[in-house]
């Protein structure tokens, strides 16, 4: 990758213990001291079919609603954009339910359970949903998932010359597996990025750099409990006016610097 990466957010989108909503995180964000951590409220996206709803697992339902905020916010249409979903859970309550199918004599795994087994399960609903024939990235690279996605996001941003949805999605896998991973609760966020508008971000590869912190003791330990919340300094840098850098935990030796510019006429 070349030095830096430069493009723009104009759509974002969050839903998180206590933040239901971009509009409601801004001012939390901005003042954390207002924010209450309460029990994420994962909505049944209205873009799925009722069938769709029904089957739907919680990371579906929390990635879907998250994507058609942020397209909305940035008034992009699903088929204009090429994605990528990260997680480091997949959908850890099919996970579990296959564990237990093949913990079983007869060892019988339900075909559904089977196709939605896979870690692209949540892209492809989605583009279904949109009838979106774009490109789609699927990946997962356990506490850094985040940074992974977002800077696989950046790079086919930058060089593609094309906007992207960038998709975050973790939720809590059920007992025994909670016991050996425990996420306490859901969390997810969609960027729409595009090569030229929006709020302007810069990405750099960081190395050892120490990740960002947030001032705030209660967001801080959400940052460090859920993958996918590894976001909230760069959410909370987007939520206020004023540029910012920031540095991303990611990989060993591959930590992001995030340059967020000051919000312009328009832009959060």
């Amino acid at each position: 990758m070349s030095a830096s990466l430069s493009f723009g957010v104009p759509g974002i989108a969050i839903l998180g213990p206590g933040l239901p909503d971009w509009a409601g995180a801004v001012p939390l964000l901005r003042e954390p001291s207002r924010w209450q951590r309460t029990a994420t409220v994962v909505p049944a996206p209205a873009l799925l079919p009722a069938t769709e709803r029904r089957r739907a697992g919680t990371v579906v339902k929390a990635s879907v609603a998250v994507a058609d905020a942020a397209c909305r916010a940035a008034g992009l249409a699903p088929t204009a954009l090429a994605t990528v979903f990260s997680s480091s859970t997949g959908d850890p309550a099919n996970c579990h339910a296959m564990c237990e199918a093949l913990a079983q004599a007869e060892r019988v795994v339900s075909p559904t359970r089977f196709t939605n087994s896979v870690h692209n399960v949540t892209a492809g609903i989605w583009h279904i949903a949109t009838q979106a024939m774009t490109a789609s990235t699927s990946l997962g690279a356990f506490d850094a998932s985040f940074a992974a996605g977002l800077l696989e996001a950046a790079v086919q941003c930058v060089h593609g010359q094309a906007p992207i949805l960038l998709v975050a999605c973790d939720v809590p896998y059920p007992e025994p597996l909670h016991g050996v991973r425990p996420l306490p609760d859901s969390f997810a966020l969609a960027l729409v990025l595009v090569p030229q508008g929006g709020r302007a971000l810069t990405l750099a590869l960081a190395g050892e750099a120490a990740p960002t912190r947030c001032a705030d003791a209660g967001l801080e330990a959400l940052r460090t409990q859920i993958p996918a919340a590894r976001a909230l300094p760069l959410l909370q840098a987007l939520a206020g006016p004023a540029a910012a850098e920031i540095v991303i935990e990611g990989l060993p030796m591959q930590s992001l610097a995030a340059s967020v510019g000051a919000a312009t006429e328009g832009c959060t």
